[in-house]
Order: C-alpha cells, then sequence, then structure tokens
C-alpha cells in the first residue's frame, strides 16, 4: 500500500510524463504542417534525407502514442489504488520499482520470471 506521499509523489511523474507526451505531439504536428514547404530547388538527396527523417518522426510518434496509453492506464490504476498490486501473482509492486517505470503492472519477481520465459523461447 502505497502511503500519501508516494501517491502524490508518482501521480507527479505521472503527470510530468503526460505533459512531456503532450509537448512532443505538438511539436509533431508542427513538423508535419511544416514538411511540405520549401521543397522548390531541392535535389533527391535533400529529398531522401528529410523522407528518412519524416519516417524516423512518424516511428516516434506511434511509440508515444502507445506509451501515452500506457500512461493514461497507470493514472486510472493510481486513482483506483490498483497501480501497486501485481497482475499476475497480486503481490506489492515495490514504490522504487513504480518510480522507476510507473507504467509497470508486474512486481520484480514476475517480470523476472515472464522475461525469462520470453528468453527461453527464442530460437538458438
Amino acid at each position: 500500500m502505497l502511503t500519501p506521499d508516494q501517491t502524490q509523489r508518482l501521480r507527479e511523474r505521472l503527470t510530468a510524463e503526460l505533459t512531456r507526451l503532450a509537448g512532443n505531439a505538438h511539436s509533431a504536428i508542427g513538423f508535419t504542417m511544416d514538411r511540405d514547404r520549401d521543397r522548390i530547388g531541392r535535389d533527391s538527396m535533400d529529398e531522401s534525407a528529410e523522407e528518412e527523417l519524416y519516417s524516423t518522426q512518424l516511428r516516434l510518434h506511434d511509440r508515444e502514442t502507445f506509451f501515452l496509453g500506457k500512461i493514461q492506464e497507470a493514472v486510472r490504476r493510481l486513482d483506483s489504488g490498483e497501480i501497486d498490486v501485481c497482475e499476475e501473482c497480486a503481490e506489492p509492486i515495490g514504490f522504487k520499482r513504480l518510480m522507476a517505470r510507473p507504467v509497470t503492472t508486474l512486481c520484480f519477481e514476475c517480470k523476472t520470471a515472464r522475461e525469462q520465459v520470453e528468453a527461453d523461447e527464442l530460437p538458438e
């Protein structure tokens, strides 16, 4: 069970992540809107480099959109008091682990076990 101080600190951490992602989304919109400007006089190398940059920006935006959903789910779990309960074994998730990775849903032991299973399933 998190203390009120720990809950507040975790909420601040999640809010900071939401703010950061919102700022990045705003930048991505601006980048997309500016993309078609100033194309006159550009050679194929310039176009190719810009296309690669645009592709990278889109991938980053997709990853951040996925991460945003995880943060919103973590806020919901925080509000409901479930954020520090492992979804696999129902044991507590430590505060330090939550601060390091606030979107986690597994305790350290369950995450370690899951990673071991995934490593064992990799082809040799």
